[in-house]
């Protein structure tokens, strides 16, 4: 059972004029009119059984049973209503849409109450919205059902969009959406309030705002700083230490790059809490072949931790070099795996890799010269691509069966976490790409004239994953010349 199923037929399914006694019910008072839980084999069965009552019998939608291949994935989920004796009087499935990998597009069918208990006491909206929270928290990224016509209102209600009329068994349905906002969510939270914040201060400089890593004028230096979140240098200090080399070197790394040096800035309760902190930040300088250069420490203070990357390039490459029409490419590195804490948020993949492959990865994008680069931050890679596409005046499509990602991850998860190392490239169809590394590259979309970013689905259905610029910063000015090189649109 989905352990947020129960608590959540309770505040969600029960009629408002029901929810004073939930309170009593989870201070141990009497049980609701019914619970919502994933079933086991006889729940299955039961509700196989009501099924059969409903859709044969009562409404002749189907001759003999509704059973169909979907009840012998292993994959389907079977939620179920439970009444205070434990009868089964409701029922909805859902899995993925389609044959193969799980990519995150999941669909809801067969969902049915018990003629006696319908109306009043909300056995369908619960098994509803019991349903699209066990499909997001299984990672879906698209969720939809095919509801018979006159149910359309009461999946309006609780959010639904209506996608097109169709025909099931003859009768007519309509397909409905439910929109998951996981995406936009992340990147609202994130990212939506730089704009405003840094209103006058262009970061990064003309033909660069937006940037991770700003180039220095009247040089061939480019710097970057980045800050640690205090939590997790209280939480995980090695690992704090470590992020903050790794996420400087990165932003270099989109800037095509050569680092020189990293500074750093840590505070700690005590020397044994700064110990741990430079420790895995010492690690991480040594496995990329990066000097500490200098920095600054103070003890007796909340924890924190900030460093500087500085690195040379005489042809930095923008984040907001794209155009319409360019491919994106991914190009991630896929091993490792979750980082113990940080499952579903943060991958681990750099902390076991030799120099000479982390090198190579940083200097793919020096080497091929795209037209624009940004290495995927907290934002995820969609909200990475968004803040690509804000920089480039563009909209971008991404195809999600094309996206390399992780076996044994949810698409979602992989889209809106901290991967460790990944960059987001947009180049000519005819650009030869990134060179070949430890990482994995495919192309997966492509910049177009439409605003926001879109999911393009194995049957080509689009969904919006972000619909309004991801930081207000609006499009970078492209630079006239950056030490004697002028960079081209289109290049």
């Amino acid at each position: 059972m989905h352990p947020d199923a129960d608590l959540f037929a309770l505040l969600s399914g029960l009629p408002d004029a029901s929810r004073g006694p939930v309170c009593d019910v989870l201070l141990g008072g009497a049980p609701p009119y019914f619970m919502i839980e994933e079933a086991d084999a006889a729940g299955t069965a039961a509700y196989r059984r009501l099924r059969r009552e409903v859709f044969v019998d009562e409404q002749g939608l189907f001759p003999g049973h509704d059973l169909d291949d979907r009840d012998d994935d292993p994959r389907t989920v079977v939620l179920v209503a439970r009444d205070r004796t434990g009868i089964v009087i409701g029922g909805v499935r859902l899995g993925p849409a389609a044959d193969g990998p799980d990519i995150g597009w999941w669909h809801g069918g067969r969902l049915i109450v018990r003629p006696t208990d319908r109306g009043g006491a909300g056995v369908g909206p619960a098994l509803i919205r019991a349903a699209c929270a066990r499909a997001e928290a299984a990672g879906a990224l698209r969720f939809e059902a095919t509801v018979q016509a006159r149910a359309e209102r009461l999946f309006a209600r609780l959010g639904w969009r209506t996608i097109r009329p169709v025909t099931v068994a003859g009768r007519p349905h309509v397909l409905m959406r439910h929109p998951v906002g996981r995406i936009a969510a992340l990147v609202a939270a994130t990212k939506h309030p730089l704009g405003p914040l840094l209103a006058g201060l262009a970061p990064g400089g003309p033909g660069f705002v937006g940037d991770d890593a700003a180039p220095v004028p009247g040089s061939d230096l480019v710097a970057a700083c980045d800050a640690i979140l205090p939590a997790m240098v209280e939480r995980d200090p090695e690992w704090a230490g470590w992020c903050s080399v790794l996420v400087n070197l990165n932003d270099l790394s989109a800037m095509g790059a050569t680092p020189v040096g990293i500074l750093d800035a840590v505070a700690a309760k005590d020397t044994t809490a700064a110990t741990r902190v430079l420790t895995g930040l010492r690690r991480a300088a040594e496995a990329y072949d990066v000097p500490i250069l200098g920095g600054h420490t103070q003890l007796g203070v909340p924890a924190a931790l900030a460093v500087t990357a500085l690195g040379r390039t005489a042809n930095p490459v923008p984040g907001g070099g794209g155009h319409p029409g360019h491919h994106v490419t991914l190009t991630a590195d896929l091993s490792g795996g979750w980082r113990p804490g940080y499952t579903g948020r943060q991958w681990d993949s750099t902390t076991t890799r030799t120099t000479p492959e982390l090198q190579a990865m940083l200097n793919a994008v020096a080497e091929a010269q795209p037209a624009a680069a940004k290495d995927v931050s907290m934002a995820g890679v969609a909200g990475t691509l968004g803040m690509l596409a804000e920089a480039s005046a563009c909209g971008a499509v991404l195809d999600v069966a094309k996206i390399p990602h992780p076996p044994n991850t949810t698409m979602a998860d992989w889209l809106t976490c901290f991967p460790g190392f990944a960059m987001l490239t947009t180049a000519p169809p005819s650009h030869p790409g990134l060179p070949e590394t430890p990482a994995a590259s495919a192309v997966c979309g492509e910049l177009t004239s439409t605003p926001g970013i879109h999911l393009r689905w194995p049957d080509g259905e689009l969904t919006e994953a972000l619909p309004t610029p991801a930081t207000g910063l609006g499009p970078a000015v492209q630079p006239v010349n950056v030490r004697g090189s002028t960079r081209r649109a289109g290049r």
